[in-house]
């Protein structure tokens, strides 16, 4: 998301960055590209304007112009200013967290068009009520328009593990939501989702059916789920539900698929909402919290490591972890330790998620795209060390060519593709034994460079080789005192 606004803002911050001293047309100049970015993101122009004019102002100042790095100044000041406008306050992340705490059972109504995602947002949000909050949750549809509407959430249901009040035929919507505070009452649930029916455009049936349904339920939060791939449109439909149903929030869907990212960046400004969630894929996990700034820096291409290390403790086995620390410490790595190290990295996102999300990794993403490597190369990797025998994954000194055409057959690659595994297996083996000879996390800390770059390892800018982009610049950056204490405790001390 947000991939052709950050390549913009990237390459004019990088002009900017480069000249040691700053006057204030080169201020302005570089404001104009920002602005054209910004409506070229399908930013809403009065948010883009007005954005553009408080930035100016405090870059163009005597202490910014006269500063040592002017260049940085200016970067700090628009990422302050991207996180005002998506939401956030200075020196807070911004997210907007649901109210849970009410009285139960807590009601949330989903409202929205038709197509935004409505009915999948609601299973995924009772799928994190259930998960994250370790609240009962029970959902209902009020949809009786929209065919199999009501059974396609009773699905979702149970693939999310989450209740749904049964269907009972020719119920009208405002009946629908008395019965499920009924049911809720009695089965002690927390928290009760209502799933709204949807219309091709908004009109005053449709208005008139949400505020009847509120009036019955009342509910502690009401988020209106737009589709971010409709850009200007979904501003324009968040204010019209803002002018007649009291929101309280906004759930962005498709996130993923938006690289631009205009939706996002207008409708706190436009509507006075907060964004509490998006949408970032197809499965029923794929929602994550909105983190205005989070999001900032990862459009700055500052990276995100705080999203990272949650993503990461929340998809690493911690058994499995603590056996490939183990082994790392010894210096043993074979091809089944480099396989769960692929099994990981998928369940993650895959390489453009991570790379996206790592401080200085820009270049390397971007070098990635247009080498044509995607994250299929993960499952080209994995099908590889698949097919090879469980010997041969513990043993790959066995591969002899023999070996080698009998996996690439098994596997529907090229004995290339099969030596490039072998190869990038070699490198990471001897990483580890370079680690284990250095003393273990003390002599990792050594070769990172007491916590900055990447410089020590092979093939990460040290003398093994380098990859574009991973030179470390930019890792020195991160406020390592926002990491979970957890993860601060592995942090080597200075």
């Amino acid at each position: 998301m947000f991939d052709a606004l950050s390549d913009r803002l990237g390459n004019t911050f990088d002009r900017l960055r480069g000249r040691g001293a700053l006057r204030e047309q080169d201020v302005r100049d570089a404001m104009r590209e920002v602005r054209i970015a910004l409506l070229e993101a399908d930013v809403a122009l009065p948010v883009a304007r007005d954005f553009i004019e408080k930035v100016t102002e405090k870059a163009v100042g005597e202490s910014v112009l006269k500063s040592v790095t002017p260049g940085q100044q200016v970067v700090k000041i628009v990422n302050d200013e991207l996180v005002a406008m998506l939401g956030g306050a200075e020196g807070d992340d911004g997210h907007v967290p649901l109210t849970l705490d009410a009285k139960p059972p807590v009601v949330i109504m989903m409202v929205g068009l038709q197509g935004s995602g409505k009915t999948t947002s609601t299973a995924k949000l009772g799928k994190l009520i259930r998960e994250k909050h370790g609240k009962k949750a029970m959902m209902a549809s009020l949809d009786v328009n929209r065919p199999a509407a009501q059974e396609q959430l009773a699905v979702l249901g149970e693939q999310a593990q989450v209740d749904t009040l049964p269907i009972v035929e020719g119920q009208q919507p405002v009946d629908i939501a008395k019965r499920a505070l009924d049911s809720a009452k009695l089965r002690n649930v927390d928290v009760v989702l209502l799933d709204t029916a949807g219309r091709l455009h908004v009109d005053e049936a449709l208005m008139a059916e949400m505020k009847a349904v509120a009036s019955v339920a009342t509910p502690t939060e009401v988020l209106l789920v737009v589709d971010s791939l409709t850009g200007q449109d979904a501003v324009n439909v968040a204010q019209s539900f803002s002018d007649e149903v009291p929101l309280t929030g906004v759930v962005l869907t498709r996130m993923d698929g938006d690289a631009r990212g205009g939706a996002a960046l207008s409708m706190r400004a436009v509507t006075g909402k907060p964004i509490k969630f998006a949408g970032v894929g197809e499965k029923l996990d794929a929602l994550e919290a909105f983190h205005p700034r989070r999001v900032a820096e990862r459009i700055l291409g500052m990276g995100d490591v705080v999203s990272l290390v949650e993503k990461a403790a929340a998809t690493i086995d911690q058994a499995e972890a603590e056996r490939a620390a183990e082994r790392m410490m010894k210096g043993q790595f074979d091809l089944n330790d480099l396989r769960s190290q692929l099994s990981q990295m998928q369940k993650m996102g895959g390489l453009g998620m991570l790379a996206g999300m790592m401080p200085g990794m820009k270049k390397a993403k971007q070098a990635m795209q247009a080498s044509g490597m995607d994250d299929k190369v993960l499952v080209h990797m994995d099908a590889i060390i698949g097919s090879m025998t469980p010997k041969e994954r513990g043993n790959p000194a066995l591969l002899n060519a023999k070996r080698k055409k009998r996996v690439a057959a098994g596997s529907g690659t090229q004995v290339q593709d099969v030596n490039k595994v072998l190869k990038m297996h070699q490198e990471m083996s001897r990483a580890m034994k370079q680690i284990k000879k250095m003393g273990g996390m003390k002599g990792l800390a050594a070769m990172l460079g007491g916590g900055g770059g990447m410089g020590g390892l092979p093939g990460m800018g040290g003398k093994g080789g380098s990859l574009p982009g991973m030179d470390g610049q930019g890792m020195g950056d991160v406020d390592m005192s926002k990491l979970p204490p957890d993860l601060q405790k592995l942090l080597p001390k200075k």
